[in-house]
């Protein structure tokens, strides 16, 4: 079965996304010294705001 084409994106995603993978919210995270590595949650990771500056 093939995708629909306004479904197709050229390579990566054209828009902003609001809700992030879990490496990119450790990364996040990291940048800010929020994450604790000796931390291993599976769930419980806090939230983290993904804006789009203008």
């Amino acid at each position: 079965m093939s995708i629909d084409r306004s479904l197709k994106t050229a390579g990566n995603l054209a828009e902003h996304r609001n809700v992030l993978k879990r490496a990119e919210r450790i990364e996040k995270m990291r940048e800010t010294k929020d994450f604790d590595p000796k931390d291993r949650r599976v769930l419980g990771l806090p939230k983290t705001g993904n804006r789009k500056s203008s």
